[in-house]
């Protein structure tokens, strides 16, 4: 028998420890070389470390949300017992083994994945309370979306095979007996959720945000009816190696048109230093809902982008950051952020300045209203926008001139390309 203790790598960047935010292994589970078997979050970045060996997990050193030194022990393998141990087929990597992004400048946040209400264990678990089996069959049993939990396990201490989990699903993989009803069932579960890694990077920058910035809010509605015929309009004679055009390039591109005449709105302070810096160029966080939680990838240089540019990096930052491919880059400089509530409707909302930022826009959903005008009750397309300002460095008025700015040229989208 052969043991191998593997070692908290030097993940660089002067990294010193890790916080343990999932663990992909149990002991008593066989893995391959290259499995992931851990997620660490540093102050830099999440990363997924693979097994360096092929064998069976003795132990594990680390509880979720604990921090480990580096070269400290992670996991110890038996090495000689993945000759035993059932050959898996192949499968494509999931979702959670890839890196997810840096989280400690210009963002916002993974969720924690909806509480079940624990069953009983039908074969047998190890000491941590997991069912014994392999990555590849768990990760079978979640794509299935079966209790593993139920499935019998014919394998050596009851380790549950392929054999065993084909036989579980083509019985239906449900928990034997019927389900209670739900309208005569009192329920007094409680499921506690440790906050870790990306929530717990989340719940540290919004508590700085909250608690040491003075927030105002304004509200404002605009007609966008010229807008959305624009829009429209554009769409209709775009080719397809164009994007789609939503609502947010145009107003990126109408905030970094009047950004020189607001540049207190535009800036970072810095509250140690008593300095505010004033930026010239606009880069723009777009808040953006990921199954790890919400992210604000950064659009740079709006100011030099036509509407076409600003969808394409729209859509690329974005899409990286939903994909877990996004870069450290394109996650940090923001001067302004922009928080999309669109899909989920509203008519108002106060949205938490991302520091060290002074001000955040959160843009409605549009929709058809009637309005007076001209003396006439017509139909206009109208789009509520909501906004919060520092108000140590951002005065009232100002920060209302540069909304009534934003509507203005929403209302006549001309001004935006003139």
């Amino acid at each position: 028998m052969s043991k191998h203790a593997f070692k908290l790598p030097d993940i660089g960047e002067g990294v010193v420890e890790g916080e343990v935010v999932q663990w992909h292994v149990a002991a008593g589970d066989a893995v391959s070389e290259d499995d992931p078997i851990v997620d660490v979050m540093t102050d830099k970045a999440t990363v997924t470390i693979p097994s360096p060996v092929s064998g069976v997990v003795t132990s594990l050193s680390g509880d979720v949300g604990e921090m480990v030194a580096v070269g400290s022990t992670l996991v110890e393998f038996d090495s000689d017992a993945a000759a035993d141990s059932e050959p898996e087929p192949a499968v494509e990597p999931e979702p959670e083994a890839e890196p997810e992004p840096a989280v400690a400048v210009s963002i916002s946040p993974a969720p924690t994945p909806a509480p079940t209400t624990p069953e009983p264990a039908a074969a047998p678990a190890t000491p941590s309370g997991k069912v014994l089996a392999s990555p590849a069959i768990r990760r079978r049993a979640r794509e299935a979306g079966v209790d593993l939990s139920q499935a019998r396990g014919s394998g050596p201490a009851g380790r549950v095979r392929h054999a065993d989990l084909d036989a579980f699903i083509a019985a239906g993989g449900a928990v034997s007996g019927a389900a209670p009803s739900a309208y005569s069932t009192k329920r007094t579960d409680v499921t506690e959720v440790k906050v870790v890694g990306l929530r717990r990077k989340i719940a540290e920058q919004m508590a700085i945000s909250k608690s040491s910035i003075p927030h105002f809010s304004y509200f404002e509605e605009a007609d966008v009816t010229e807008l959305e015929a624009l829009r429209q309009m554009l769409n209709a004679s775009r080719d397809e190696s164009r994007p789609k055009l939503t609502y947010l390039p145009f107003i990126m591109l109408a905030l970094s048109k009047i950004m020189p005449d607001h540049p207190e709105c535009n800036a970072h302070y810095d509250d140690q230093a008593g300095v505010v810096s004033r930026h010239g160029a606009v880069h723009i966080g777009i808040a953006t809902q990921t199954e790890r939680g919400l992210y604000v990838p950064v659009v740079k240089h709006v100011e030099a982008m036509d509407a076409w540019q600003a969808a394409s990096e729209l859509h690329r930052v974005a899409g990286a950051a939903r994909d877990g491919t996004v870069s450290l880059d394109d996650l940090t400089g923001s001067t302004f952020t922009i928080t999309s509530l669109g899909r989920d409707g509203g008519l108002g909302a106060t949205p938490i300045i991302n520091h060290p930022e002074v001000a955040i826009l959160g843009v409605h959903k549009a929709r058809d209203m009637p309005v007076a005008k001209d003396g006439q009750v017509v139909v206009r397309r109208i789009m509520n926008l909501s906004s919060s300002f520092d108000h140590r460095v951002v005065d009232g008025a100002d920060g209302a001139a540069l909304v009534q700015h934003l509507r203005r040229m929403l209302e006549h989208p001309a001004l935006i390309f003139m």
